[in-house]
């Protein structure tokens, strides 16, 4: 059975190489960079206060990861954890790993509301997403 643990520094190369797999596909809008995922990774390995990271682990090989993002939601008057990656390989999805990273992160975080961004075209996520509760958000989010 995988376990769900925090990401440690002898992560980092393996968790990068997913990132750069994720951030290539059409999961993902934007394509990263180099910079960028040493960045994300070394936040979560520092004690950022707002970013965790995770490893989904079975016989010490890592299946997955996923990355949250901490805020505050003045709308809802609650945390906010935000599922900015989450990512799993191939051979082990359908496992269950991402509906049991939700269990896990509820577990975690009981009074926070949890948010995410997905593309349409990504139903089997979207599929999993709908059956642990998520909704569709009626409004466009944008940037700066």
């Amino acid at each position: 059975m995988s376990k769900i643990r925090k990401m440690i520094a002898q992560d980092k190369n393996t968790v990068i190489e997913m990132m750069r797999v994720f951030y290539s596909s059409p999961a993902v809008l934007s394509n990263g960079s180099e910079e960028i995922f040493n960045a994300d990774v070394d936040a979560c390995l520092n004690d950022s206060p707002y970013l965790e990271g995770y490893v989904f682990e079975e016989n010490s090989k890592i299946q997955g990861y996923a990355m949250l993002a901490k805020s505050f939601s003045t709308e809802f008057g609650k945390p906010c954890i935000w599922i900015e990656d989450l990512y799993i390989l191939s051979e082990y999805r359908g496992l269950g790993l991402g509906s049991g990273f939700f269990e896990f992160i509820k577990q975690q975080y009981p009074n926070a509301l949890f948010r995410l961004e997905v593309e349409e075209e990504n139903e089997r996520a979207v599929k999993v997403y709908k059956k642990c509760g998520f909704e569709v958000l009626p409004y466009m989010e944008m940037k700066k």
